[in-house]
């Protein structure tokens, strides 16, 4: 099996919180008759998530690196870019940490030892940096959360991860309900943000 790196992020359409991305590199084809068929993080309870998450973080098949985008970065670039810069700094962090890569970015003369290694697939609207650059061993594909296996590691690492980062949050600004909703515009939200205004965590250009 060729080695294959997914990588996926969650958080995008939120008001408040990060936008988190995973690039989970997988060696070899990973089953847990336990945990049932693995899925998109969308597709599985908080359980399920949570459940084939540890799977993840005790199987040396799976390595993994993440990266956050907060909200005055979002505000800052545009979400699309953000969630780009997310990706690139996600998928070098792992070809550093498993030796594939040397530290030039994508696009650049200096090539990337992945290329030759490792296929990257990336989900939906995301790109290496951006579309214009994205180098040839990575893609891009519609729904690769429902398609490719490592893409849909990314996405269940992604999304547990932020979401705990939300309970935790949720005790530093509390009232907002972000333990509940994690940053999405809920009806609870948006009331809790009516109630008290607008907190450090919410991104100004989402909420207004």
């Amino acid at each position: 099996m060729r080695n294959v790196i997914g990588i996926d992020e969650v958080g995008r359409g939120c008001l408040a919180g990060p936008v988190v991305v995973a690039a989970a590199l997988v060696k070899k084809p990973i089953r847990n008759r336990a945990l049932g068929t693995l899925k998109d993080s969308k597709k599985l309870t908080k359980a399920q998530r949570e459940a084939w998450f540890d799977f993840f973080m005790n199987n040396n098949d799976i390595e993994f690196a993440l990266a956050w985008v907060y909200p005055r970065q979002i505000e800052k670039r545009n979400i699309s870019r953000a969630a780009n810069l997310a990706a690139q700094r996600a998928y070098e962090r792992l070809a550093m940490a498993i030796g594939e890569a040397d530290r030039a970015a994508p696009g650049t003369k200096a090539r990337t030892k992945a290329k030759t290694k490792t296929k990257v697939y990336l989900d939906g609207g995301l790109y290496l940096g951006r579309k214009e650059i994205q180098p040839p061993h990575a893609k891009t594909v519609i729904k690769g959360d429902e398609k490719i296996r490592a893409v849909a590691i990314a996405s269940i690492i992604a999304k547990v991860s932020r979401d705990r980062s939300m309970v935790r949050l949720a005790r530093k600004y509390p009232g907002y309900g972000f333990e509940a909703h994690k940053g999405y515009a809920t009806k609870l939200h948006r009331n809790a943000i009516a109630v008290m205004g607008i907190s450090p965590i919410h991104r100004l250009t989402f909420v207004s």
